[in-house]
């Protein structure tokens, strides 16, 4: 029957799903891989890296088939001349993510490009309104990456920011990772849902062979929120924006000591030493509290498909009861 929502409407995909723009991770192969499946692919620029992006888009583009695709960035990290540079290649949307988006509005807004918001409270919830955000993500805390520190699950969150914004559309974002997930988002009545842990998932992230076994084999209760590994490897993170991640021996090691990790500079040497034998990762392995639901790796344009799928089925399934 299809799944037909304003959000396939607005971008003119076949169903309800889209991409989160994970950064690093969601290149140009994964991007062109859930458009052609019939989502919207949002690559996962993050800071805008000038070689990354060249490379990543050169290869969306030789893979895309002239589907609707987007890119991703983090507003903390970012600065106009990022977004200009992005606009140059004609993406049919822009998602700002972690950080004030507005003085990156007006640029995007100059063209035909749709603007997506991902929000992870009410406040921001509020202001991608009154910015004039086309399509808005509610990302409830069990998303794996980067999120409210003092945020909400998914579940209470969703329908919240779905009153608080009508009529925009809203994509669903946090602990989806299967059809039911993508079903669950629309009853909430949102308009679509956005994953990542999934798509990390599949042969086309890029992501070390140790991180996508980690995911497949991993739990929902081996993972946690902190700001530990951001802390021991130097990233610039705002600090209201906390990393849910599987385990590491860094964060065994300065869990509640993030204080005191910050003021140690010979522990954060000690981080990138250990990173450069290889006896830890270099990063951190992002994961939602759905990784449960994933134990296998597919083609991201055949997980779309069969998300939508088990999406359709089970809301058949409620419609019967």
């Amino acid at each position: 029957m299809g799944l037909s929502t304003a959000f396939t409407e607005l971008f003119g995909v076949e169903h309800p799903i889209a991409l989160a723009p994970m950064g690093g991770s969601a290149g140009g192969a994964l991007t062109a891989a859930v458009s052609r499946g019939g989502g919207l692919g949002l690559l996962g620029s993050g800071n805008g890296a000038q070689d990354w992006l060249a490379r990543e888009l050169a290869v969306l583009a030789d893979e895309r088939t002239g589907k609707p695709w987007g890119i991703g960035f983090q507003t903390w990290a970012i600065d106009d001349g990022v977004i200009a540079r992005a606009l140059e290649h004609d993406p049919m949307a822009v998602m700002l993510s972690f950080g004030d988006p507005s003085p990156f509005v007006e640029r995007i807004r100059r063209g035909d490009t749709a603007l997506i918001i991902q929000v992870t409270d009410l406040e921001e919830a509020r202001r991608a309104v009154d910015l004039g955000a086309d399509v808005i993500v509610a990302q409830g805390t069990e998303a794996g990456g980067h999120g409210a520190r003092h945020g909400r699950s998914t579940l209470p969150f969703v329908p919240i920011v779905v009153d608080l914004a009508a009529p925009v559309p809203v994509l669903a974002a946090g602990g989806i990772a299967d059809g039911r997930g993508v079903a669950a988002a629309l009853a909430l009545g949102a308009a679509g849902a956005l994953l990542g842990t999934r798509f990390q998932a599949t042969t086309e992230a890029l992501i070390a062979p140790a991180t996508a076994k980690a995911i497949v084999e991993g739990r929902g209760e081996d993972t946690e929120r902190n700001r530990v590994l951001d802390i021991a490897r130097g990233s610039q993170w705002p600090a209201q924006y906390t990393a849910r991640t599987l385990g590491h021996p860094f964060l065994d090691e300065w869990r509640g000591r993030e204080d005191e990790l910050a003021a140690a500079a010979h522990a954060r040497q000690a981080y990138q030493d250990a990173a450069a034998r290889g006896e830890i990762s270099a990063l951190p392995q992002w994961a939602s509290e759905a990784i449960d639901l994933i134990n296998d790796l597919p083609s991201a344009a055949d997980l779309v498909s069969a998300l939508a799928a088990q999406a359709e089925e089970a809301l058949a399934r409620a419609g019967r009861r």
